[in-house]
């Protein structure tokens, strides 16, 4: 059985136990399925079955995508008071 940690970057492979959200099919040498951009937590085999399925995921990849900005956010440098009018 295969387990995700966390996250890949666009960049990394999907593991081909990772299946479209949609029709079911597994990736592999010959399916490459791409990960949702936004929540990064699905993948779809085509962009007909990324529609098929948006309204589903639709509420879950909206809250993803919000944790996943406050994370960000929240990684962020404070920034110095250098150059800032008091």
């Amino acid at each position: 059985s295969c387990h995700i940690t966390g996250p890949m970057s666009e960049n990394e492979k999907v593991p081909p136990c990772e299946a479209c959200a949609s029709c079911g099919i597994r990736g592999g040498d010959n399916v490459k399925l791409k990960r949702c951009t936004a929540c990064k937590l699905v993948h779809y085999c085509s962009v007909a079955c990324q529609k098929e399925n948006r309204p589903q995921h639709k509420r879950a990849c909206k809250r993803r995508a919000a944790e996943l900005r406050d994370e960000l956010l929240f990684r962020q440098p404070e920034s110095t008071l250098m150059g800032d009018c008091l």
